[in-house]
């Protein structure tokens, strides 16, 4: 018998789905997670963005007696549940840093009295002894930790302070436990119920399939404003999110879209919290159309009518690009996502993971495999719904139809054969090289004869490949593992052989690279 059939008050959140909420019928597998919650079961929770997670912990939290007590990453984004909810009746309340002594002592007050219907917190709140004991001696009838991938070293936003939410099952440990997020695959869901220490919980893991999203994967021909304008113009007044990959970027990128009449501003971590409400306020009221920010902006975002997602820098991970796409047509409507790329963008983003200090070896080289991954798909000819349904452990099934892959008239083409002369000519040229330096090798390209002129695979590519195809093949390589990306002298990328079993792999045929041409 499935939980849906034994849980006795499935009714009852029926009611409350109606009633206080407002909605006819649950969605999705919402009503599964519910049902596992008021059986009694630690849960963990993979919806998509705007599946209504939310709804998965509020409900039972209504249900049972006591308190829900829910983690929240981000200040604006508990405000927005808890205003929310106060609007629909409920008795809801949050601590924050932003609260007075006073303000924090009423809320203890109402939580003790019976007043309190749901509790937010953030982590870094739940790390104070003084809150966990206060905590420890109140009605909490459940745990709902929202945005969970954070919790785990190999989800794509790490945060330390989340893994210490491992003890919360020993401050609780006769409720249920639920762990939330958009995107995980099957090592970071291992690795959250792990460091949660839930219970045998039941896994709800819902498809991945967003068929109102078209998918592009765009390389660089140049400056990345001209391409990011020419898109826009195409539907100007839609609203939509533009990633960079730094503060800076998001700056600049603001600035020149306003200069060319967008309404455009920007939001990251640099800025003070005031300017950020009043940007994020700003953008979901429709004052401010487009949102250009880093990966500081998103989490739990409730803007249904986002039409467009642009990667101006791509991310570095399948799950990272899945949440932060995802954020796009959650009403359901036609909706598209635009990533820019360009030759490496991989080796970056390996660099850049190779500089966090608070990870270990093994962490790196996990993170390290998900970014080559992911590039694998970027530069794949596969359609892009399939995938991201592969990478996420789902059937494939059919293709869209709408990506840039399915609607491209290329051909498929098998680059086994320049791969292999490219990483011969590595081979023997014994050492690190140039990305350009190494084409015009194979090409037979120099401006002045030397040594490297003389190694037989001097001019091995001349006549049959161009640069360009050359180009696209190095970054296959890389994202397959042969090679990977260094830099030399601590500043000029240079690529080097990676893998000496990948390498005889593809040297004997059995490793085999195909691009669309």
């Amino acid at each position: 018998m499935s939980l849906l059939e034994r849980a006795p008050d499935l009714a009852a959140a029926n009611e409350i789905l109606h009633r206080v909420f407002g909605y006819e019928q649950f969605r999705g597998k919402q009503a599964e997670v519910i049902s596992a919650v008021l059986a009694g079961r630690d849960v963990l929770a993979v919806l998509p963005t705007g599946g209504g997670k939310s709804l998965c912990y509020q409900i039972p939290a209504l249900l049972r007696p006591g308190f829900g007590l829910v983690i929240s990453p981000l200040i604006a984004l508990m405000s927005d549940q808890v205003n929310a909810l106060l609007a629909r009746g409920v008795k809801a309340a949050k601590l924050d840093s932003t609260q007075d002594l006073n303000q924090r002592g009423d809320i203890w007050d109402a939580a003790r009295t019976g007043e309190l219907d749901l509790l937010y917190l953030s982590p870094e709140a739940l790390a104070s002894p003084f809150v966990r004991d206060k905590l420890s001696r109140l009605p909490v009838n459940l745990v709902a930790i929202d945005e969970a991938h954070c919790i785990s070293q190999w989800g794509h936003d790490f945060r330390p302070e989340y893994r210490a939410l491992g003890q919360v099952k020993a401050l609780f440990p006769d409720v249920p436990a639920m762990a939330l997020t958009a995107t995980a695959d099957h090592v970071t869901r291992a690795d959250i119920c792990a460091a949660l220490h839930l219970d045998n919980p039941v896994e709800v893991v819902a498809g991945f399939d967003r068929p109102n999203l078209s998918l592009r994967f765009v390389r660089r021909k140049g400056a990345v404003l001209k391409e990011i304008s020419a898109l826009l113009q195409r539907q100007k007044g839609a609203s939509g999110i533009i990633y960079c990959g730094s503060r800076d970027g998001t700056e600049k990128l603001a600035r020149a879209l306003t200069l060319e009449g967008f309404s455009a501003t920007a939001y990251h971590a640099g800025l003070s919290a005031t300017i950020r409400e009043d940007r994020l306020k700003a953008f979901m009221t429709g004052k401010a159309k487009i949102m250009v920010a880093t990966i500081a902006f998103g989490m739990g975002i409730n803007k249904a009518d986002v039409r467009f997602v642009i990667h101006a820098d791509p991310p570095s991970s399948m799950e990272a690009y899945w949440q932060e796409v995802g954020r796009a047509g959650r009403d359901g409507l036609p909706a598209s996502g635009v990533c820019f790329y360009a030759p490496g963008d991989l080796g970056w983003a390996v660099r850049r993971l190779t500089l966090r200090e608070n990870e270990g070896a093994a962490e790196q080289s996990v993170q390290k495999q998900k970014a080559r991954d992911f590039f694998a798909t970027v530069l794949g000819p596969d359609c892009r719904r399939q995938a991201v349904k592969r990478y996420f452990g789902e059937e494939a099934g059919g293709t869209c139809g709408s990506c840039d892959n399915c609607l491209s008239r290329g051909r498929l083409t098998d680059v086994t054969e320049p791969a292999q002369m490219l990483m011969s000519a590595l081979y023997r040229l014994n050492g690190p090289r140039g990305r350009k330096k190494l084409v015009e090798h194979v090409l037979g390209k120099t401006d002045k004869p030397d040594y490297t002129t003389r190694i037989k695979t001097f001019g091995i590519a001349k006549g049959q490949y161009d640069a360009a195809l050359l180009t696209h093949v190095l970054d296959q390589c890389e994202a397959a593992g042969v090679i990977a990306e260094e830099l030399y002298d601590g500043k000029m990328p240079i690529v080097a052989l990676r893998d000496s079993d990948l390498l005889k792999q593809l040297f004997k045929g059995d490793l085999k690279l195909a691009a669309k041409i």
